[in-house]
């Protein structure tokens, strides 16, 4: 079930909700701003109806989505009694439909079964890792075993699916991180989120760093592989729909991250080293000429030819100008 064009997100933060395990890396409250608790369906309401007042007239499909915890191991009534709220929307025409992320252990016949008459049509896996030791280090309480049978099972069904993987781990390397994207691909999801492994605190990981165990990933390294990902998904037809962490103002406080490659705006420092990439191997190619060559882009895609800062054109500059 493949659906190309961006949707108009509600999203519904339940940290850690419904989660068996606490994985080494994470901290949910400080990702999401929000305090780990649970929302009452008349809580839900009012928020969705809140929320959809900033709906453009433009963004015709909206989605609810339920984002932070395991909502296929949520206790089924209060599961149940989420969806039965967020459903009346759709069924006023107000929302096209529900997507939601779990863990891929969850996935099976029986909780699947359990929603299908909601209008549920996207479920995102917290996949994170293809590789068994990896995710073993970091806590994950799943094998890559479990994500390939949560794909099938969601495929026979027909569902929109999602895949989050996570590059700088504990155990993993570029190599590693590049066979889970090869492993990601030979599974066909409709798309692709990648997160930066960032250290948190008050996170098992955090304790990690401060006892020197673990290091994280520079920003520069971790942009570089996190592009030759998104390059790999979109050779093969994945949308790869964010890479880097939300920003948030809790995320940007001092005080929350200890260290790793957290950028505020990470994906454009991915999307200028793409452009960066094309520009000097054009240049590269026609260096021998001593005519004025014109690299031309769409008017979006300005700011990623300039590189943040305008660091690609300086890069240009200093490599390609004659003396």
């Amino acid at each position: 079930m493949t659906i190309t064009h961006k949707p108009f997100i509600i999203p519904v933060f339940l940290p850690n909700v419904g989660c068996p395990y606490q994985c080494a890396f994470c901290n949910q409250t400080a990702i999401t701003g929000e305090k780990r608790k649970t929302i009452s369906t008349e809580k839900l309401g009012s928020y969705l109806n809140e929320f959809l007042n900033y709906r453009r007239p433009q963004r015709k499909r909206t989605q609810i989505a339920f984002y932070g915890g395991n909502f296929l191991g949520l206790k089924r009534d209060y599961a149940g009694s989420l969806l039965n709220e967020a459903s009346k929307f759709v069924s006023q025409g107000k929302v096209d439909s529900i997507r939601f992320s779990t863990r891929p252990d969850t996935v099976n016949n029986e909780r699947l079964d359990s929603i299908k008459d909601f209008p549920v049509s996207t479920i995102e896996l917290g996949v994170q890792s293809m590789d068994d030791s990896v995710l073993t280090m970091a806590r994950r309480g799943h094998s890559a075993v479990d994500t390939k049978k949560a794909v099938c099972l969601l495929k026979e069904r027909n569902y929109e699916i999602g895949i989050q993987m996570m590059v700088g781990l504990p155990g993993d390397d570029e190599t590693g991180a590049l066979e889970t994207g090869r492993r990601i691909v030979a599974m066909k999801p409709d798309f692709v989120r990648i997160y930066p492994t960032v250290v948190l605190e008050n996170s098992l990981l955090g304790d990690w760093y401060k006892k020197g165990k673990y290091i994280p990933l520079p920003l520069e390294q971790c942009v570089t592989l996190v592009k030759n990902l998104y390059l790999l998904f979109r050779k093969n037809g994945i949308n790869v729909i964010r890479m880097g962490l939300q920003a948030s103002e809790s995320l940007d406080r001092e005080s929350t991250i200890l260290a790793g490659p957290y950028h505020p705006a990470f994906g454009a420092l991915v999307y200028s080293e793409i452009f960066l990439d094309k520009a000097v191997s054009i240049l590269e190619s026609k260096k021998n000429l001593h005519d004025m060559i014109s690299i031309r882009v769409t008017q979006r895609n300005i700011s990623r030819i300039r590189g943040l800062n305008n660091t690609n054109i300086k890069i240009q500059s200093k490599n390609f100008t004659s003396d």
